[in-house]
């Protein structure tokens, strides 16, 4: 990190502009491949399964699930590990390496020695009889292709084998191995999901051996993720960077140090930018969106204030701090969406904290946002249900104002 000089101020405004630019967000600056939206973003949140498609399909130019399936799994350009923070992401296959070795690698480790200590408990196995059992799993995707969990349980029976969790307790509880092995094993990059069994909504994958990453060391790894980290989301602070990686405060100062970050002053105290990235950023044009629950914008930072105001949190988080589907203007949070059961995107403008208490919603700008916003946004809500069409979306995490909007 270098800080000799003035340090220049960059304020919210310069921040929401550089995020609509920089997430494809901004008129006219919408991708064309599910691809570049990955790139652009750095990861794409993928515990629910339908965040990665409404996450790209916000993005392009031209909506569409096929184009995330053609990069899933015709092209394999896209590949989903569980990465940063213990999360379920998908990276491309050219940032793949980065990923695993810098945020990916440790978290592996770290499931395989719970996986150990959850056999031995429940069952009694041993690390022998683990790898027996790997190795079993993945010569069967060798020999049988693509093939789901049940289907594997099939060609090595001791992934049916029970765990007992409790036992003699009244919350007992018992488990089949298959489910802890297998994610141990998608974890270190041996097998990977491939495409889900039903629609593009679901979370129940195939699985198939894995193509080798060929990793780098993990100090290098550190500072290009928090390269490309800062290039897609700075300025940004130590927490802010701490936060979404899942590192150590020592890894973040390192990966900083090692990229030349620049210190700036923000809101929230002392901001870094890459060195290339210090000068003023141009504005972008006014700009709404519909995004996802657990899309990477709102998921890209710790601090959030800049862009979501505090009083907004209660309607539009879970109770363990999972964003729900927002609506965007300009750069900030306004409000909330939900598809209701006969397909209908409806959204609601949340109360300006700035203009008071009224209220707003798709029909009526009442206070906040003005015409031009309402507009824009309820464009945004019929290019996205024209996509969807009859597809029926329901988020994994549902959020108080995602809850009432669908009823």
């Amino acid at each position: 990190m270098t800080g000799d000089g003035a340090v220049r101020r960059i304020g919210g405004d310069e921040r929401r502009a550089r995020l609509g630019v920089r997430h494809l967000l901004a008129p006219g600056l919408r991708a064309k491949s599910a691809e570049e939206v990955t790139r652009s973003l750095v990861a794409l949140h993928a515990t629910d399964a339908a965040t990665v498609y409404l996450s790209t399909a916000a993005r392009l130019t031209e909506p569409g699930f096929t184009e995330v399936e053609r990069a899933l799994y015709e092209a394999g350009s896209l590949v989903r590990l569980l990465a940063m923070r213990r999360t379920m992401f998908v990276v491309t296959r050219d940032s793949a390496p980065v990923v695993y070795a810098a945020a990916a690698r440790a978290i592996a480790v770290k499931e395989r020695a719970g996986l150990l200590k959850y056999l031995a408990e429940g069952g009694g196995w041993d690390g022998a009889w683990l790898s027996e059992v790997e190795e079993a799993v993945v010569a069967a995707l060798t020999v049988h292709g693509e093939s789901t969990a049940a289907q594997l349980g099939g060609y090595e029976p001791r992934l049916r084998e029970q765990v007992v969790s409790a036992a003699g307790k009244p919350y007992e509880t018992r488990q089949n191995v298959a489910s802890r092995i297998i994610r141990v094993l998608a974890a270190e990059g041996r097998i990977t999901r491939r495409r889900p069994v039903g629609s593009w909504t679901s979370s129940q994958f195939r699985w198939a051996v894995a193509e080798p990453l060929s990793e780098p060391p993990a100090a290098e790894a550190k500072a290009a993720l928090a390269r490309e980290w800062l290039a897609a989301y700075g300025p940004g602070t130590e927490a802010d960077l701490k936060w979404w990686t899942g590192w150590t405060l020592a890894d973040v100062r390192k990966a900083l140090t090692a990229v030349g970050a620049q210190r700036v002053a923000l809101d929230e105290g002392t901001g870094y930018v890459l060195p290339s990235d210090v000068e003023p950023a141009p504005a972008a044009a006014p700009w709404a969106a519909l995004l996802p629950g657990l899309d990477p914008t709102p998921m890209g930072w710790q601090q959030r204030d800049w862009f979501l105001p505090d009083e907004h949190r209660p309607a539009l988080f879970d109770k363990t701090g999972n964003v729900g589907p927002t609506v965007w203007w300009d750069g900030r949070v306004v409000g909330g969406w939900a598809q209701r059961p006969d397909g209908e995107i409806v959204w609601r403008l949340l109360p300006d904290p700035g203009k008071g208490s009224g209220k707003s919603s798709g029909k009526s700008a009442g206070e906040g946002p003005g015409k031009e916003a309402v507009a824009a946004i309820a464009a945004e809500a019929a290019r996205l249900g024209d996509w969807l069409g009859d597809v029926r979306v329901t988020p994994r995490f549902r959020t108080p104002l995602e809850r009432e909007l669908s009823a």
